[in-house]
């Protein structure tokens, strides 16, 4: 007799996305980062079956944020349990949740930071985010007008990043514990109306799902897997579009690579990116192609509007300045092409 039809889909599930990433195991193991909820708990026995049969170690991995009464026996509870499930090892990573974002983006960022430095080298961290999780983030794009990128949700393999459970739901998830005779641990958070996802959870995604006869959750995450296709399609051809207007540049006029003072006190970094080249293309791929070479400059923090102004001095140059990003860098046009400006370092 085989496992119950819910072990068994989980099972599948990271048999399915390990498969997919061979050069990742290269190192003999993976991560898991649970914490000792349904999902991750259901990731963990279902990883430490498949590692089994693979010849790969499991280290457990148990972030303890400090935000609750009690959360380093919940984690200390939930590292024993990963010990029970045939990890290798278990560890509880204590973080301080500090910063900008409010609670659930510094506990996310610390969250990250912790597990990716604790993960053996080379390992994939797996993750236990669930088809649900995907409906919520899809749905939060959407209320944010946060763009395709935002809208296709997260990735399965996202290194260090796998996600296996994007495709599985949470009553798939829990039904899988209670099988296998796991008790989760309730998150008191999960059910507080102050965060955001938890009102998606409780209140919007039920409701749609009322109103629109089921499959939302399916549809949303759906959804994403599509966009994130084209999405994908799209970054490979900006990739190339870039390379053009980089080639372009360089084989221009032979401005030195550090022509200082297109404007006053600046400093500007390499031959920038020939604007017309960029200009022809359609406006889908420029952006994408302007967004990478400023990512690859260092710039951080850019939104929505920072390109689109950007873009401006392709699309719709007549001549204005330049346009201010976060770090005080700013963007100008000259002699034909975009040229990222630096403050000058003075003495």
């Amino acid at each position: 007799m085989g496992p119950h039809p819910a072990v068994a889909a989980t099972r599948t599930a990271v048999r399915r996305l390990l498969d997919t990433a061979p050069e990742h195991l290269r190192s003999g193991a993976v991560a898991v980062a649970c914490s000792g909820g349904a999902d991750s708990l259901a990731l963990a026995a279902a990883a430490t079956h498949v590692a089994r049969h693979r010849d790969l170690s499991v280290h457990g991995l148990v972030v303890d944020h400090g935000l609750q009464p009690g959360s380093a026996g919940i984690a200390e509870e939930a590292a024993s349990r990963l010990r029970e499930l045939g990890c290798a090892e278990a560890r509880v990573l204590t973080v301080r949740v500090t910063g900008r974002g409010g609670p659930e983006a510094a506990a996310r960022r610390a969250r990250y930071a912790a597990l990716d430095a604790a993960r053996p080298p080379g390992a994939l961290v797996l993750l236990g985010h669930t088809r649900n999780d995907q409906a919520e983030t899809v749905l939060l794009g959407l209320g944010r007008g946060s763009g395709p990128r935002s809208i296709a949700g997260m990735r399965p393999l996202d290194p260090p990043w796998a996600r296996p459970f994007l495709d599985v739901s949470r009553t798939t998830t829990a039904a899988a514990c209670a099988a296998l005779g796991l008790r989760p641990w309730d998150d008191p958070h999960n059910a507080d109306p102050r965060f955001t996802r938890v009102r998606l959870r409780r209140e919007v995604l039920p409701l749609l799902e009322e109103v629109l006869r089921g499959g939302v959750a399916e549809a949303l995450a759906r959804t994403a897997a599509q966009l994130r296709e084209d999405a994908e399609a799209l970054d490979q051809l900006a990739a190339g579009l870039l390379a053009d207007a980089l080639g372009a540049a360089g084989a221009g006029d032979g401005a030195d690579t550090t022509d200082v003072g297109l404007d006053t006190g600046s400093e500007t970094e390499g031959a920038g990116v020939d604007a017309p080249t960029l200009a022809a293309a359609p406006v889908a791929l420029r952006r994408r192609a302007l967004r990478a070479w400023l990512l690859g400059r260092g710039v951080t923090g850019l939104t929505d509007q920072h390109l689109r102004r950007v873009d401006a001095l392709l699309g719709a140059w007549r001549g204005q300045g330049g346009v201010a990003l976060p770090g005080g860098l700013v963007v100008r046009r000259a002699h034909g092409r975009l040229h990222l400006d630096r403050p000058q370092q003075r003495g």
